[in-house]
């Protein structure tokens, strides 16, 4: 753990950071199943006060499922994906409307933002994305960001939105990112039992580790503090400070206080490599040899056809692929400058065997993550 000085002094970015992505689950916004308009309005109340000081917000907001039960008539969250896409689809109209006319009582807009899997895994996709996030936010509007769940499934199975809320962090250069939930931070043992006791701080590597080892993420019971630690993860390794409170608290935890802390593990990450590593699906995996290896990992070079020896996948080139030792280790990621289709031809070759318009390496350096 850090002093308690460094703590203090890392901890008041909060309260001045100049932009900061909130994340509040379904869990925080209902009550008994429904919608709590009560619960709405406290955050808005807190989000206002931030964009009147002049900082500014960007909201990551789960709940569209809630808000469709009661108009489908449903008597409590439905189980078949069928009918949480219908309410998704009914839910995120309301939801929507339920935040646009909390936030103009202080005569703010809000811009609505859905987003799939496949938006951040495309390139092409993430980077309007940030167009659009910033072109929103110079134009002072709100941006309150859902996972589209009518056509996504992946938020729907797994019941949160804390991942794409770290993705999003890095997407608009966030300088902060607190996660809202049910319970007022990360625990040492399950809160609801006699003896535990509050994390405070998380300021290393290593201590992140420990909470993961130990297996922190149980102790609500619903895997929903485990998802909020690997978000943390991500935000952190990529220079971005987080806070994890309950909704409640959620003016104190602006401002710093109360809660979990995670402090930046890292340094801030390049747009396109975080982009790599964190928001894009392997389409197929290169397999090297022990040389190949040692070049991408220990000497950070380009990786050449000839230190391939095995290609599997559908991709084309762009795309992202895995690199992997002969043992199967998946050792980086990267984008490759070939087809799968042209690959078997190439592989052991070296560069000069090759005809001249497909002399290049296969995964450049500069378009490589290592693990």
């Amino acid at each position: 753990m850090t002093t308690t000085e460094a703590v203090v002094v890392t901890r008041s970015a909060l309260a001045t950071a100049g932009r900061t992505v909130v994340k509040v689950g379904s869990s925080s916004l209902t009550y008994r199943g429904r919608l709590d308009p009560a619960r709405i309005e406290s955050l808005v109340d807190a989000l206002a006060a931030r964009r009147a000081a002049g900082q500014q917000v960007v909201l990551v907001s789960s709940g569209a499922i809630a808000a469709g039960i009661g108009p489908l008539g449903l008597k409590s969250r439905p189980r078949d994906l069928a009918t949480q896409q219908a309410a998704a689809s009914v839910g995120q109209l309301l939801l929507a409307e339920r935040y646009a006319a909390a936030f103009a009582r202080h005569g703010l807009t809000v811009g609505q933002v859905l987003l799939t899997a496949d938006d951040l895994h495309r390139r092409g996709h993430y980077r309007n994305a940030v167009r659009t996030f910033e072109r929103l936010l110079a134009l002072g509007v709100i941006p309150i960001v859902n996972e589209n769940d009518t056509v996504a499934t992946h938020e729907i199975r797994f019941g949160d939105n804390d991942r794409l809320a770290a993705l999003v962090a890095h997407l608009v250069q966030a300088d902060a990112l607190v996660l809202l939930s049910d319970i007022d931070g990360l625990y040492s043992s399950d809160p609801r039992k006699p003896g535990a006791e509050l994390v405070s701080d998380i300021s290393s590597v290593e201590d992140l580790a420990l909470v993961r080892v130990g297996g922190v993420g149980s102790n609500i019971g619903t895997g929903g503090m485990a998802t909020k630690i690997d978000a943390a993860g991500i935000a952190t390794g990529a220079g971005i400070p987080v806070l994890l409170t309950d909704a409640a608290s959620i003016s104190a935890g602006l401002g710093g206080i109360g809660g979990t802390f995670f402090a930046p593990l890292g340094r801030r990450t390049a747009s396109r490599l975080f982009w790599l590593r964190h928001a894009t699906t392997p389409r197929g995996r290169l397999v090297l040899d022990p040389g190949a290896v040692t070049a991408v990992i220990v000497k950070r070079t380009s990786l050449l056809p000839a230190g391939i020896t095995a290609v599997t996948g559908d991709f084309s080139s762009g795309d992202p692929v895995e690199l992997a030792d002969e043992g199967g280790v998946v050792v980086a990621r990267g984008l490759v400058a070939f087809d799968s289709d042209d690959m078997p031809a190439l592989l052991g070759k070296r560069t000069r065997d090759l005809p001249q318009e497909l002399r290049r390496e296969a995964v450049h350096r500069d378009d490589l993550i290592v693990w």
